[in-house]
């Protein structure tokens, strides 16, 4: 298809037809941004949708951060810890609290949540991968929502990663996801950071991630999160890559995820092109998609 055969209606069709979905939420869309304290609403309105989605018959995964951020505050730290063993620290205690508040709210909705961990010697080890797979792929066929975080108390990766975008990414290839979803604090890729230029212009469905659209990923950190706008690009190319289109979507209003499964226009769009070179196994060895 060519640019001008994307109609707003061949859009709708295609999103209506998603059936497995990973959705991410950063540690920024957790917190309430004034006090760092976690928003109790956000999140049951958050796991109402995804029991909601689960009740059409979909597959749904969570991919979420937020262990470091909700340990800090458990521990009555007022910033996040720059040295590793008290970031690890705080995510055993914030793992723990975030999880039992994710099972909490799903059985309220009558369905099931299972915690799986990742860190990436397993995801870079075939073997171990392929076990991850499966571990996925069963807990999808037992009805069960998988939640995923990397296992912050052993790994270093995860604040190089980018707040668990490209986690989220791998995780949509892995289980042949056909959409991701990075729920964040924009609203999707502009042209240029519009905070700073009134005439940056944001872009509603992207084809092709080329040299000129990765040049717009201007990394924009917020105070909670670790991500920015590069390491979503990077998501965008594996997930696409790999045969799932992917949304930019930003995280103020939930419902924003039902609005964009109905075909609206919201966020950024990346559309797949089942690249036959991707491979999975390269991007873990050589990290050819990050963009750092």
């Amino acid at each position: 298809m060519s640019s001008i055969e994307y109609t707003r209606e061949n859009l709708k069709d295609r999103l209506k037809e998603k059936r497995r979905i990973v959705i991410k939420i950063g540690s920024s869309s957790l917190v309430h941004k004034e006090t760092g304290e976690v928003d109790f609403m956000r999140i049951e309105k958050l796991i109402r949708i995804l029991s909601d989605l689960k009740n059409q018959g979909k597959d749904v995964v969570l991919v979420s951060s937020g262990a470091i951020v909700v340990g800090c505050k458990t521990l009555g730290l007022k910033k996040r810890p720059e040295v590793l063993s008290m970031k690890q620290a705080c995510a055993a205690l914030g793992q723990l609290e975030l999880m039992m508040l994710y099972q909490k709210l799903f059985l309220e909705y009558n369905h099931r949540a299972a915690q799986v961990l990742l860190t990436f010697d397993v995801i870079s080890n075939q073997e171990r991968r392929m076990n991850a797979t499966n571990t996925l792929k069963q807990l999808l066929d037992l009805d069960v929502i998988p939640v995923v975080n990397e296992n912050d108390t052993v790994a270093t990766e995860e604040i190089e990663f980018g707040d668990n975008d490209t986690l989220s990414a791998i995780v949509a290839s892995l289980i042949d996801a056909d959409l991701l979803v990075l729920l964040t604090d924009i609203d999707g890729l502009y042209t240029d950071d519009p905070r700073k230029n009134p005439e940056a212009r944001k872009l509603s469905v992207v084809e092709r991630i080329d040299d000129k659209l990765l040049s717009m990923g201007k990394n924009t950190n917020t105070g909670y999160g670790t991500g920015g706008m590069a390491t979503k690009l990077s998501a965008a190319r594996i997930a696409t890559d790999s045969g799932a289109d992917m949304a930019i979507c930003e995280s103020t209003d939930l419902e924003i995820i039902l609005r964009l499964l109905e075909g609206e226009d919201e966020g950024t769009l990346f559309l797949a092109h089942n690249d036959e070179n991707f491979d999975i196994t390269d991007f873990i060895i050589n990290k050819k998609y990050l963009n750092r």
